[in-house]
């Protein structure tokens, strides 16, 4: 608070407004997380271009890993190292949407859907099958299936709300599609470019195989070339997909319940806000002001730099925050699963690629 007198002697007070003080604390809260994340993207990006084979990314994943593991951040710098993992991602992949026109979107998303729709029907069946041999139980089952085939956290996110998923499914689940996210982003260019595959034909394989949005970009950009903005377009049509799996989930959940009992889930427990996320919201907002010419063309090298250094920002992100313990933590089978499911899945979209004639 304030306080100041007028020419009378009248003394004045101006209280800070309530919402400027919350956002101060969260400022204040966040900062030191949010300039490590910074400061592990820096390097990265400097190392990304001695090697750009591996590229910035990469690196912040490693980087971020390796610091994580090191420094063990607790509670001062947790919420900006989650600013850093979540809402950062968010915004660059908005910031990346300038570079695109609505008609290269309708164009890729189109021309994939034989390739996803594909790699998801072998995400779901096979999840379910292969699940029920190696005797992962349901939940889980259906939280890896849903998170391999669509979008990885985002998917097991809003599945568990409609589903009732137990904490232990969940953690199982979460560590399951984590350990994988950070293997593609490892493996994927590697192999991409042992194949001799064109961009946009790595970027239908990222885009389709990849579970997680991060670890799609990330990959993609470590690519190189136009792979980043073909992979996430596809990403994020997949991502749509998971509207209707949702929607079944929940008619699936409530006719299970053979009698109606208090707090019983039904489609009003759909979470609508993890269904539609805001960011994918925000891409085609970007795409639309591009297609209209809003964002000059000369404005487009500098978006795609800061896009780039953002998604470094967020990988280093998350990277600090892997915990080994975690991934220990989710269990044999359950990684068992995921590991065949991802490999499934890879297979099937090149193998759809192949007959399709776009690999």
């Amino acid at each position: 608070m304030s306080t100041w007198a007028n020419h009378s002697g009248q003394e004045w007070r101006w209280s800070k407004p309530a919402w400027l003080a919350a956002g101060t604390r969260k400022v204040r809260r966040t900062s030191p997380g949010l300039a490590l994340a910074v400061a592990v993207a820096v390097v990265a990006t400097a190392l990304g271009r001695l090697v750009p084979v591996v590229g910035g990314p990469v690196f912040a994943i490693v980087l971020g890993a390796a610091a994580g593991m090191l420094i063990k951040p607790g509670d001062r710098l947790v919420p900006g190292i989650d600013v850093a993992a979540k809402p950062v991602l968010q915004l660059s992949i908005v910031v990346l949407g300038t570079g695109l026109s609505l008609q290269q979107v309708v164009q890729v998303g189109a021309g994939s859907l034989p390739v996803m729709i594909g790699t998801l029907a072998v995400a779901l069946v096979g999840g379910w099958l292969i699940g029920r041999a190696l005797g992962v139980g349901g939940g889980t089952r259906i939280l890896i299936s849903v998170g391999t085939g669509i979008c990885g956290a985002s998917a097991i996110a809003a599945t568990t709300a409609v589903i009732g998923a137990k904490r232990h499914e969940i953690a199982y689940a979460m560590g399951t599609i984590f350990v994988f996210n950070v293997v593609a982003v490892l493996v994927f260019p590697v192999l991409g470019h042992l194949m001799g595959m064109s961009d946009q034909a790595f970027g239908l394989w990222a885009g389709t195989a990849v579970n997680d949005t991060s670890s799609v970009v990330a990959s993609a950009v470590s690519y190189g070339g136009d792979a980043s903005s073909y992979a996430i377009v596809v990403k994020l049509t997949r991502t749509l997909w998971l509207v209707p799996i949702v929607l079944a989930l929940a008619f699936w959940t409530a006719r299970r319940s053979t009698n109606a009992q208090p707090g019983e889930r039904s489609l009003r427990d759909v979470p609508w806000r993890r269904v539609v996320p805001l960011f994918l919201i925000g891409f085609l907002a970007a795409a639309t002001l591009d297609t209209l010419g809003v964002i000059p063309d000369g404005w487009h090298p500098t978006l795609s730099l800061i896009g780039t250094f953002l998604i470094t920002v967020a990988l280093a992100g998350v990277g600090l925050t892997l915990r080994p313990a975690e991934i220990r933590g989710a269990g044999a089978r359950p990684l068992l699963l995921g590991g065949l499911l991802w490999v499934a899945v890879a297979g099937a979209s090149l193998g759809l690629q192949a007959l399709t004639g776009t690999l």
